[in-house]
């Protein structure tokens, strides 16, 4: 006989047995049965308990900080705050509709526009070349072209007229030669907003063009369109938002221009007098009046504020 039990549970060997059975019975696995324990799960929370709030850093503003804060945040609106204060709201209506006061009004309103259509037509692939071509001396030419936004508009208006005026650079020329006089003309009001307005649109453009896929156009460009086509078609529906918030900026700058339409378009009521230029007559003369032209600033201000906040008061990182 072959001794298959040994008394540990194992198959065993028998004398008899020969050397195949002893292979298959080292070969055999064993079924040994091993106690299993139930998964442990940790205790479920208390329905009342809460999560440990995580305190924000920096959620207590220091003193030093906050005071001048504060100041600065009155230092800006407690101006506004007495331009409403004291505007003549009762007669309010009876300002606006004073002849001074909407001829200012709708002269301003005239030249802004021209002179945002002006920006726009020049602007525009002014923006373009700078964004998209490797111009020499770009960053000399970005400089030139954003120098407007920090020389003071007097000095603007000065530059014009030693430009455009009867004996300027250019201005001589275009007298003698066509008879054309800019200076001291409504032609002169666009010209000067249209020179304080346009690198507000510039700015605004060529980040838009910046941050286009320029892959769009190349792919317009390998189906056969040319780069007029490609830009009208493909670039330009791109960057419309980016247009349309130069655009607005420029508009609002145009219409509260002084210095340089001062400076070079004098101040003819009914011919170059804009709403800025009334409103700083009227504050000798009438100063009702010019609280009213102020409010209205004012509102066109806030209206621009308002229509760009997506863009400009985004708390997105």
């Amino acid at each position: 006989m072959s001794g298959r039990d040994n008394g540990t549970g194992r198959a065993g060997v028998g004398p008899g047995d020969t050397p195949a059975d002893a292979r298959t019975a080292t070969a055999r696995p064993t079924t040994a049965t091993r106690p299993t324990t139930p998964p442990t799960t940790p205790p479920a929370a208390p329905p009342d308990a809460k999560a440990p709030r995580r305190r924000r850093h920096g959620s207590r503003v220091p003193v030093t900080l906050l005071l001048p804060a504060l100041l600065g945040l009155a230092f800006l609106v407690l101006p506004l705050v007495g331009l409403l204060v004291r505007a003549p709201w009762s007669a309010l209506s009876e300002e606006l509709t004073s002849t001074a006061v909407w001829d200012a009004l709708r002269l301003s309103l005239i030249c802004a526009t021209l002179a945002t259509a002006v920006s726009l037509v020049l602007g525009v692939p002014l923006a373009w070349l700078l964004a998209r071509t490797e111009l020499p001396g770009r960053r000399v030419i970005r400089a030139l072209v954003t120098l407007p936004l920090v020389l003071p508009p007097v000095v603007g208006g000065v530059a014009l007229l030693l430009v455009l005026g009867r004996r300027g650079i250019v201005g001589s020329w275009l007298d003698s030669a066509f008879g054309i006089t800019l200076p001291f003309t409504t032609t002169g009001v666009v010209i000067a907003e249209a020179f304080v307005a346009m690198p507000f649109l510039v700015i605004s453009v060529e980040g838009a063009l910046r941050a286009a896929d320029p892959r769009y156009e190349e792919a317009a460009a390998t189906l056969g369109a040319s780069r007029l086509t490609a830009f009208r078609r493909v670039t330009l529906p791109l960057i419309a938002p980016g247009i349309a918030a130069g655009a607005v900026l420029a508009w609002a700058r145009a219409l509260g221009e002084f210095g340089a339409t001062i400076t070079f378009a004098g101040n003819f009521p009914g011919k170059t007098q804009t709403m800025p230029l009334a409103v700083y007559l009227a504050m000798e003369s009438d100063p009702e009046a010019a609280i009213a032209l102020s409010l209205v600033l004012l509102a066109v201000s806030v209206a621009v504020l308002v229509g760009l906040r997506d863009r400009w008061m985004s708390t997105t990182p």
